[in-house]
C-alpha cells in the first residue's frame, strides 16, 4: 500500500514539472498544457481516492467498535478491552 502511495506521489510530481515546463514554453492555454493539467488532475484524484478509501476503512472499524461499546448486551469493561485490541 505504501508503495502505491509513494508511486502516485512521484507521478504527480513528474506530471507537475512537465505541466509547468509546457506552460512556460507554450502558454497556459495551449492544448498540450491543458491536457497535461487534466492528467495531473486525474493523478491527484487517484491519490485522494486512495486516502478516502483508507479513511472509510478506519471509519467502518470505528463503527463496529462503537456498536460493541454501546451494545446493551455487553458490559463496558470487556468492550474497552476489545477496543484496545482492535485499534492496534
Amino acid at each position: 500500500m505504501f508503495d502505491q502511495h509513494k508511486s502516485i506521489l512521484v507521478e504527480i510530481q513528474k506530471k507537475r514539472e512537465v505541466m509547468i515546463n509546457l506552460a512556460r514554453q507554450k502558454g497556459l492555454n495551449s492544448e498540450d498544457t491543458l491536457k497535461c493539467s487534466q492528467e495531473l488532475d486525474q493523478l491527484i484524484y487517484q491519490y485522494q481516492a486512495f486516502f478516502r478509501q483508507k479513511q472509510q476503512h478506519r471509519d467502518n472499524r470505528k463503527r463496529k467498535i462503537d456498536f460493541i461499546i454501546y451494545s446493551p448486551n455487553r458490559r463496558f469493561k470487556p468492550a474497552t478491552r476489545l477496543i484496545a485490541l482492535t485499534i492496534h
